[in-house]
């Protein structure tokens, strides 16, 4: 039963939601008035654009351009002032952060790109103090408001030699929450030279009883340290907090309200990385999915603030020294794996400094970490019962590519719908069978409706091969209908559908597929494909995102050695959908769902397929190991350009699925934050012009 002051609370947020909606579907619908007063002026730019782009071909494929290249490179490293700012990134985040940048090719926009993405305003100085007293202004009603239970929540801080500003200010941060019924246990281990870390610590618990301070005899390491902490907690709740960063005054009565509202017994929120005393100067958002476990084993993309009921932690263990520099990666996926509820709140409310000693800086300040961190995830696998590889990746070290170990040696078969295209069929046959490193697979062509006498020639070329055969679907297109009848056809343990424009680059992308399909868990696993320009087609699916507010691929027309945001682009993981120009599905689950359903004869019949799969709780996986080009649409031509029947056809495809899955669109993707933008595929901040 709700108290009044939980229904006015639902209430407020309501009308919140609501005036959102509001303010959303009034900039839709002007946005769209501007589109289509623009649409010849962009035919226009588009002609220009060409025109500028030969002229711009024909000056650099020039003799001279090429013999003037040394000249124009050294003007460059004067121009951009290269090697100072080279020599300020080693001093600032130290040597090896400083490569990897420069060879990822990041270093020419000042930051790595993830790291970068809205970031480019003027950045005004405000203090946490300052910024605590705004906070509170706003938030005032939040600390008279009454829940129904009132639980205690005990934050747990490790203390070692800390800054006394630092200090000073994480403390503080605690005080000026708007829940009130807290503890801060701080255990501390610093060394004599930091005696004043245990004269402030005492100032302050001698002015607010909730603040519990013990001195430890000797420093026990981090794990040890934060486990002292543990013994002196009484709350039902645990919190994580390190010991120089700053907590939003709103996040324990956002996870306050996570738990009696959705009775949570782990919730983590967003954070953002600033940079020294300036909490204005914001390094990184990161605004993360709701709980993905395969984005966790790749990372610890939870991090702060995680707060957890203390049954978890009993059940669960407490910090294991072994792990220390990942410890909290160790915990949360121990805890994780115990949650009945793991609730995300999608606002930012942990602030992460980053300077010189911090990791949130430079990952090579603490390079245990990254040996911890593997250990950590080869734990949790043992424990589920997974065998893997875990390589560090190029976007950071402890950014893991997971190849999971294949269970024996299964037949795969490959469908592919074709209709003439002979030369473009040709190429994506012939890289199968030259580039894969997986030798148990069957390639069945679906034939249909083909008019050029060369296409049956080399129809019967193929069929020479016994891995190869073609069946003939008479009738007319229809994307959906055609899988399912090569289904029929498939003898294979797992289908992998595949578009007739594509081609294979890595070698083992069978084998990156099916290490993912193979887990009981995962539905469909989708490849990373790349436009023959070698920027990004697909690295994963969207609800709600693009023009028609469907779905639309995130990272689209990104460059091949964009790292993406948060280093999305280097590692697997979980997306509500993947498109099935390259996608393998076990033929066990496909039935199970009856296929692809012939209502959507083309458009959003993967999304389609891939949220019943989700229905049926299963999870379905973006790798981005597995490579491909496509050469998207090329048979057929892309939806949005159709006129006509075709046009009719689409938009009529488009309303039933929105008709069909308008609760999932509703509610919103739980891959994708919502303060991300909707309308753009590059993990645009919402309102981050204003």
């Amino acid at each position: 039963m709700l108290t009044d002051n939980e229904t006015n609370l639902q209430r407020r947020l309501l009308a919140e939601k609501t005036a959102e909606a509001k303010r959303y579907r009034e900039t839709t619908r002007k946005c769209q008035e501007e589109l289509k007063k623009s649409s010849e002026e962009s035919k226009r730019y588009r002609r220009e654009a060409d025109f500028y782009k030969e002229r711009y071909e024909a000056v650099t494929n020039s003799l001279s351009w090429k013999l003037t290249f040394p000249l124009r490179w050294i003007s460059d490293l004067f121009a951009k002032n290269f090697i100072g700012r080279a020599i300020q990134c080693v001093k600032d985040h130290g040597f090896a952060y400083t490569v990897n940048l420069y060879r990822t090719g990041g270093y020419d926009k000042g930051e790595p790109e993830f790291e970068t993405i809205g970031l480019t305003q003027k950045v005004e100085y405000v203090t946490p103090r300052d910024f605590f007293r705004e906070t509170m202004e706003n938030s005032r009603w939040q600390s008279e408001f009454e829940f129904s239970s009132n639980i205690r929540f005990s934050i747990l801080v490790p203390l070692y030699n800390t800054d006394e500003t630092f200090l000073r200010e994480m403390i503080e941060s605690v005080q000026w929450q708007t829940y009130g019924n807290w503890e801060l246990c701080l255990a501390d281990g610093s060394d004599e030279e930091h005696r004043e870390v245990e004269t402030i610590c005492r100032e302050y618990a001698g002015e607010d009883g909730r603040i519990r301070y013990q001195k430890l005899e000797k420093n026990l390491g981090i794990s040890g340290n934060t486990n002292a902490c543990i013994d002196m907690a009484s709350g039902s709740y645990i919190s994580l907090f390190d010991h120089d960063d700053i907590l939003h005054p709103c996040a324990l009565f956002e996870t306050m309200c996570a738990i009696t509202e959705k009775g949570a017994d782990y919730i983590y929120t967003d954070e953002a990385t600033f940079r020294g005393e300036n909490i204005s100067d914001i390094i990184t958002r990161h605004c993360k999915p709701d709980f993905a476990i395969d984005n966790l084993r790749a990372n610890n993309y939870i991090c702060h603030f995680s707060s957890f009921k203390r049954e978890l932690l009993e059940r669960s263990g407490r910090f294991r020294s072994e792990y220390d520099g990942s410890q909290d990666h160790d915990l949360i996926l121990r805890l994780t794996e115990a949650a009945e509820c793991i609730c995300h709140i999608p606002k930012i409310l942990y602030y992460w400094r980053s300077h010189p000693q911090s990791v949130a800086q430079d990952i090579d300040a603490k390079t245990y970490a990254i040996d911890a961190a593997k250990r950590a995830v080869y734990s949790h696998l043992e424990r589920v019962g997974l065998e893997a590889e875990i390589l560090s990746t190029r976007a950071f070290p402890t950014i893991f590519q997971i190849n999971y170990k294949i269970m024996g040696h299964p037949k795969i078969s490959i469908l592919i719908p074709n209709k003439d295209h002979v030369e473009d069929l040709s190429r994506c046959i012939d890289s199968i069978l030259t580039k894969s490193t997986y030798d148990n697979y069957e390639i069945i062509v679906i034939e249909n409706n083909s008019r050029e006498s060369d296409t049956a020639s080399y129809y019967k070329k193929l069929q020479r091969n016994e891995k190869i055969r073609v069946v003939t679907w008479p009738d007319r297109f229809n994307y959906s209908a055609i899988n399912n009848f090569g289904r029929g056809y498939a003898n294979g343990e797992y289908l992998l559908l595949l578009n007739n424009d594509t081609e294979v680059i890595s070698a083992d992308w069978m084998e990156q597929l099916l290490m993912y399909a193979q887990r009981e868990d995962v539905g469909a696993v989708g490849s990373k494909l790349y436009f023959p320009d070698e920027s990004i087609q697909h690295a994963g699916i969207v609800l709600g995102l693009g023009a028609d507010h469907t779905a639309g691929h995130i990272h689209y027309g990104e460059e091949k050695q964009n790292l993406g945001y948060m280093g999305k682009l280097c590692y697997s993981q979980n997306f509500s959908a993947v498109t099935a120009a390259c996608m393998m599905v076990s033929a066990k689950k496909y039935d199970e769902v009856n296929g692809f359903s012939e209502e959507l004869a083309v458009a959003l019949n993967d999304v389609d397929f891939c949220l019943k799969l989700r229905e049926k709780g299963y999870l379905n996986v973006f790798n981005a190991f597995s490579e491909l080009y496509h050469y998207e649409s090329k048979s057929r031509g892309l939806d949005r350009e159709k006129t006509g029947e075709e046009k009719l056809r689409y938009e009529g495809e488009v309303a039933l699925f929105q008709e069909r899955w308008s609760e999932v669109l509703a509610s919103g993707d739980p891959f994708y934050n919502p303060n991300f933008s909707l309308e753009r595929a590059d993990y645009y901040f919402v309102g981050e012009d204003q």
